[in-house]
């Protein structure tokens, strides 16, 4: 059973950082691309930064480029969100998501913004307050 378990959600002041981890079962290469993710009350979910696992593509939304980093680690099976300046409109649930391998997509972001049909974690809470 495909599982992606995220960890590294907390507490931080507006301009701290913090580091996501979505560590997925199996191997990253079974997946299209993995991405992050979030959803704040109220609002959509919308793709954050997604990343192929073939040719390392990726994809960031407008509203965190230049603050946000995305990157895999496939020995580990992991994908990580570094996320620095972080201001008062990032708090949400993070969530990562993928696609299987089998779903074609023209680019990772189609899937980014698109949001993934296959596989979701349960998320992890960013919090930003003094």
């Amino acid at each position: 059973q495909v599982q992606l378990v995220e960890s590294g959600g907390g507490l931080v002041q507006p301009g701290g950082s913090l580091r996501l981890s979505c560590a997925a079962s199996g191997l990253i290469s079974d997946y299209y691309a993995i991405g992050w993710f979030r959803q704040a009350p109220g609002k959509e979910r919308e793709g954050v930064s997604c990343i192929s696992t073939s040719d390392g593509s990726i994809y960031y939304a407008d509203s965190v480029k230049g603050r946000f980093t995305i990157s895999r680690d496939n020995a580990k099976n992991t994908v990580y969100l570094q996320m620095n300046s972080l201001n008062p409109e990032d708090p949400a649930i993070y969530p990562c998501g993928a696609d299987s391998a089998a779903r074609l997509y023209e680019t990772v972001k189609e899937m980014c913004v698109n949001l993934p049909k296959d596989y979701w974690g349960q998320g992890t809470q960013v919090t930003v307050s003094t």
